[in-house]
C-alpha cells in the first residue's frame, strides 16, 4: 500500500440523514496508507472529530472502513468518538469493540498499520482503551502521543492530537497548575500559524485558555473557529467559551442560538440532546446578562420542548437549571412547591425567593435541604459545565471536596447568609459569605455561566452595600468582575457602591461599561 499526502479542504456532504446540515469544517493534511475512497471519508471524519462532532465523525470513519477494511486509522478514529476527552470516561466498551473489529489482538491490529506514524497513532489508542483505571489510561495515552510527537514534531495532526491529550490528562489528574493547558495551547498555536483553518488547533486553543487569566490569548482563535466550522454544533458553540470570558454578551447569546439550531436539526430519537442542552444553557445566560429577559424566557421554552421531545435526563436537568437561573438573575421571586427530587438549583432559587418574599418557614426548609446536599457532596448533571467541566475528584482523594460538593456548600452558605441578614444579623451574614467566597475561589476558575448560579462575591457585595460598607462592597463586586467580566449585576452593584463611597470616576466607569451592552429596563442609580 502506498502512502499519499492529501491536503484537503474538508467540505462535508455526509450520508443521510445529516448531509443537508453540514458544509465546511476546516482544512487539514493527514497522509495515510488508505485507498482514495477511504482517505476521502477518513479526512472528513478527522475534521469533524476535531470539532467533537461525534455522531457525524463515526459515520465517516465507518464509511472509510467499508472502503478499506484493513485501514487501521479508520478504526483508530472511530475509537475516539465515544467519550468526551475532557470529561470522565462513560463508554470504554464501544472503543474496545471497534478495535476488536480491526483485529483480535494488539499485535494483529498493529500488523495492519504499515508506517511508523500510523503504528504510533494505533499504539496510543491501545493504551487509551486498555484495561484499568481510566485516569491512568488517559495519562498513558498522553505519554504515547508525547513519544509520537517527539518522532514527528512537524506533523500537524500528531501535534494537535498530542495537544488534546495534554488537556485530557490534565483533567484526569485534576491538575490545576495550568502548565499542561499552556503547553497544549502553545502547540496548537504553532499549528495555526501554518494552517489558520485547522479545526483542531483553533478548537484546542480555546479549551487550553478557557479561564479568566488566559482567555485573551484565545480571542483571535475564537473568532476564527466561528468562521471556519459553521456547521458543527459544538464548533459553533465553542467560541463562546472565550466570548463569555470577555463579557461579550451579544455573541454569547446569538452564537449559542445558532449552535442550538444546528444540534436540534441533527438530533434523532435515541440521541443525547447534550449539544442542544449545553448551547441552550449558555445562550440563556447571555440573554440574561444583556437584560433581554424575553430571549431568556425563549430559552426556557426551548428546554421545555426539548425535555418533552427527548425525555432525556440531560434536558430535564437543564430545564431545572435555566428556570432557577432566570428567577435568581431577574429577581422575579417566586415561591413554589418543590418536589423531594428537585435539583439543588431549584431548591436554592426557592430559598432565595422565600427570603425575598418574607416566607421564613420555606426559607429554613430550603436551607435544611441544601445543607444535606452539601454534606453528601451531591453532583448533578446539567450544570453550567456539564459538557466541559473538570472530571470529578479521584475516589482515593477522600479529603478533597468535589466541585459539586463545593458548589452545594457555597449555595447553602449564601442562603444561610440571606436568612441571617433578614433577621438583622448582618455580621453573621457577611461572615458566612466570606466563607462562601473562600470556597468558590478554591473551585475551578469560571469558564461559563456563573456556577454556583449566584456568585458569592456578588452577593457579598450586595449585603455589604446594604450594611453601609460601600468601599468593601465595591471591592467585592470588582473581585467578582475579575472572575466574570461584565457580569451585569456586579457592574451595577460596583457602580452604585463606588458612588456611595465617594468615588464618582470609578462609578462612572462601571456605569459606562454596563450601559454599553444592557438593553433591558434601565437600572436605577
Amino acid at each position: 500500500m502506498r502512502c499519499r499526502m492529501i491536503v484537503f479542504a474538508v467540505l462535508l456532504s455526509l450520508s443521510a440523514p445529516v448531509s443537508a446540515q453540514l458544509e465546511n469544517v476546516g482544512s487539514l493534511s493527514f497522509p495515510t496508507s488508505a485507498n482514495p475512497e477511504a482517505q476521502r471519508h477518513f479526512l472528513r471524519g478527522v475534521a469533524i472529530l476535531h470539532s467533537f462532532g461525534w455522531k457525524q465523525a463515526i459515520a465517516e470513519f465507518k464509511l472509510a472502513q467499508k472502503a478499506d477494511p484493513d485501514f487501521a486509522l479508520a478504526y483508530w478514529g472511530e475509537t475516539l468518538c465515544y467519550n468526551h476527552p475532557l470529561n470522565a470516561e462513560s463508554d470504554p466498551a464501544n472503543p474496545r469493540a471497534v478495535l476488536g473489529r480491526l483485529g483480535s489482538t494488539p499485535a494483529a491490529r498493529l500488523a495492519k498499520a504499515p508506517t511508523p506514524r500510523e503504528q504510533g497513532f494505533l499504539q496510543a489508542v491501545e493504551a487509551l482503551w486498555a484495561e484499568g483505571d481510566w485516569r491512568a489510561r488517559r495519562v498513558a495515552y498522553m505519554r504515547a502521543m508525547e513519544r509520537l510527537h517527539a518522532a514527528f514534531p512537524a506533523d500537524d495532526e500528531v501535534t494537535t492530537f498530542y495537544a488534546l491529550s495534554l488537556l485530557s490528562a490534565a483533567r484526569a489528574q485534576n491538575d490545576s497548575t495550568f502548565r499542561p493547558e499552556v503547553k497544549a495551547g502553545a502547540l496548537a498555536m504553532d499549528v495555526v500559524r501554518r494552517n489558520p483553518n485547522h479545526p483542531g488547533a483553533t478548537h484546542y486553543i480555546i479549551h487550553a485558555f478557557d479561564d479568566p487569566v488566559h482567555a485573551p490569548l484565545a480571542l483571535e482563535s475564537a473568532f476564527l473557529y466561528a468562521k471556519i466550522v459553521p456547521a458543527v454544533s459544538h464548533a459553533v458553540h465553542m467560541p463562546t467559551h472565550i466570548f463569555i470570558q470577555h463579557g461579550m454578551w451579544q455573541e454569547v447569546a446569538h452564537q449559542n442560538i445558532r449552535a442550538f439550531t444546528i444540534a436540534k436539526e441533527l438530533w434523532q430519537p435515541g440521541d443525547s440532546p447534550g449539544d442542544m442542552a449545553h448551547s441552550g444553557d449558555w445562550g440563556q445566560y447571555g440573554f440574561l446578562q444583556l437584560g433581554d429577559y424575553r430571549g431568556a424566557r425563549g430559552r426556557i421554552q426551548a428546554f421545555e420542548e426539548m425535555a418533552a421531545t427527548t425525555k432525556h435526563a440531560r434536558a430535564t436537568s437543564g430545564l431545572a437549571l435555566v428556570r432557577a437561573r432566570y428567577i435568581i438573575e431577574t429577581e422575579e421571586w417566586m415561591v413554589q412547591d418543590v418536589a423531594d427530587s428537585a435539583s439543588i438549583a431549584t431548591v436554592f432559587a426557592n430559598g432565595l425567593s422565600a427570603v425575598a418574599t418574607g416566607n421564613a418557614a420555606v426559607a429554613d426548609k430550603m436551607l435544611a435541604r441544601l445543607a444535606v446536599s452539601a454534606k453528601m457532596g451531591v453532583q448533578e448533571s446539567g450544570g453550567a459545565h456539564a459538557d466541559h467541566g473538570a472530571a470529578s475528584a479521584p475516589a482515593a482523594a477522600t479529603s478533597a471536596l468535589s466541585e459539586g460538593d463545593k458548589g452545594a456548600r457555597v449555595m447553602a452558605l449564601e442562603l444561610g447568609a440571606r436568612i441571617a441578614e433578614s433577621k438583622g444579623d448582618r455580621e453573621k451574614a457577611i461572615k458566612m459569605l466570606r466563607e462562601a467566597v473562600t470556597i468558590e475561589e478554591s473551585m475551578r476558575p469560571p469558564n461559563g455561566a456563573a456556577d454556583p448560579i449566584k456568585p458569592s462575591h456578588e452577593l457579598l457585595g450586595e449585603v455589604l452595600a446594604r450594611a453601609g460598607q460601600h468601599a468593601n462592597a465595591a471591592a467585592a463586586f470588582d473581585a467578582g468582575l475579575e472572575r466574570m467580566p461584565n457580569r451585569a449585576r456586579s457592574l451595577h452593584g460596583a457602580a452604585a457602591a463606588y458612588a456611595a463611597a465617594g468615588q464618582p470616576d470609578r462609578s462612572r466607569e462601571r456605569w459606562t461599561t454596563l450601559q454599553s451592552f444592557w438593553i433591558g429596563t434601565p437600572w436605577s442609580k
